[in-house]
């Protein structure tokens, strides 16, 4: 689970990463990203609507295998940035952990986020 620091708080920060950030296409969802230079730390949040899957379980499981996957590859001492996976595709939840990190990851260095040492040694394997 993601530290509270490194976790929104309200619809109203995320709004600005709608509007002004970027974004990286995967086959399985969006990454939108935006600096910002009020924050001390990176944050992060995952959203998984109903139209992806009915059940709140499925949705959830979805939510904390990708915030593990941020949480264990994204180096703590990164400048600010606010990160926002949007997952529009339902077959996350049955994904092999390994195909799953590779595509993240691979939106990670897209986007120019510095990842921890391991994430970049396993993806170039």
């Amino acid at each position: 689970m993601l530290a509270r620091m490194y976790r929104f708080h309200g619809h109203g920060s995320l709004r600005y990463v709608y509007t002004r950030g970027k974004a990286v296409r995967g086959s399985f969802g969006v990454l939108k990203y935006a600096p910002n230079a009020k924050q001390k730390h990176w944050r992060a949040a995952v959203v998984v609507s109903k139209k992806v899957h009915k059940s709140a379980v499925v949705r959830n499981r979805i939510r904390r295998r990708i915030y593990e996957l941020l949480r264990t590859s994204i180096d703590p001492d990164m400048q600010p940035i606010d990160i926002v996976y949007v997952v529009y595709a339902p077959s996350v939840a049955d994904l092999p952990a390994i195909e799953l990190q590779k595509t993240v990851w691979c939106q990670l260095q897209k986007a120019g986020i510095k990842l921890k040492a391991h994430a970049i040694v396993d993806i170039k394997e």
